[in-house]
């Protein structure tokens, strides 16, 4: 059996709707998809849910600040549980984690997790240490679900480019929020010390790119001024099960549907 994964930032779900997401969702019929900046509140996500993917089942953390964040996960399958828990504090209202459960054809069960990491600025420090402290407690969090003996999967815009590779003006933002040295220790450590498989990374050959995202303004998308900051992670011993992995980029600037672009994987699940 095979179980294909999406995670996309959709810049605004109602947004994202009305320029085309759901002619995406039907070329690429996916299992499982990943949201992030939903920008919604609960009651219109599964509207456009029940309207475009009847059937579905939703995971779907609102931030309190309207118009902000809001994550997702929603699943052709039941979710067998869902939970916004994240270690730590400040992160309750925030709709930057969810994490959604789903039995396997293994009987080990998955637990995807979507993501949205806040930019950071680091000529804040109250704000850098946040998102530090926020990249810390998820590294922390997948390890305890990864104990508990299923397979886990890190997946959303973690808002850190890694390597050099993974952003193309990177001698420019080398001292930045986003490519800062403390945000890809963190990266470093989860995928080195503790052996979680960058998925994108490890089917992308050796870069530069494939680039995420790209900046709406200037020419960015045009030049392939990219970084790559939307992530799918996965445990080692679900990473063994992957098959592929690709950044699904828009054929054109005029025809993107966010300023991401979905990055999918396909597990033999």
């Amino acid at each position: 059996m095979s179980l294909t994964i999406a995670t996309v930032n959709v810049n605004g779900i109602r947004a994202a709707a009305r320029k085309g997401m759901w002619d995406w969702f039907g070329d690429t019929e996916p299992d499982i998809v990943a949201l992030q900046e939903v920008r919604a509140p609960t009651d219109v996500v599964t509207e456009l849910l029940d309207e475009h993917l009847r059937g579905w089942h939703v995971a779907h953390e609102i931030a309190t600040s309207r118009g902000r964040a809001g994550v997702a996960v929603v699943s052709r399958t039941p979710l067998t549980s869902s939970t916004s828990r994240l270690g730590g504090s400040g992160y309750e209202d925030s709709g930057r984690w969810v994490e959604a459960s789903v039995d396997t054809s293994d009987g080990r069960g998955l637990t995807v997790i979507s993501a949205y990491v806040h930019t950071g600025d680091a000529a804040n420090r109250d704000r850098m240490e946040e998102k530090l402290c926020f990249l810390s407690d998820a590294i922390d969090r997948v390890g305890e679900l990864r104990a508990q003996g299923g397979h886990v999967l890190l997946t959303g815009d973690l808002n850190v480019a890694h390597h050099e590779v993974d952003i193309k003006n990177w001698r420019g933002n080398i001292n930045r929020a986003g490519f800062h040295p403390t945000e890809r220790a963190h990266l470093d450590r989860l995928l080195g010390e503790l052996g979680w498989v960058d998925l994108g990374r490890r089917f992308g050959g050796d870069g530069p790119g494939p680039y995420t995202w790209w900046s709406y303004r200037g020419r960015s998308f045009d030049n392939d001024a990219g970084w790559r900051i939307d992530y799918q992670i996965a445990s080692p011993e679900l990473a063994a099960l992957s098959k592929d992995a690709s950044v699904h980029r828009a054929a054109s600037h005029g025809e993107r549907w966010s300023d991401h672009a979905p990055v999918v994987v396909t597990f033999d699940l």
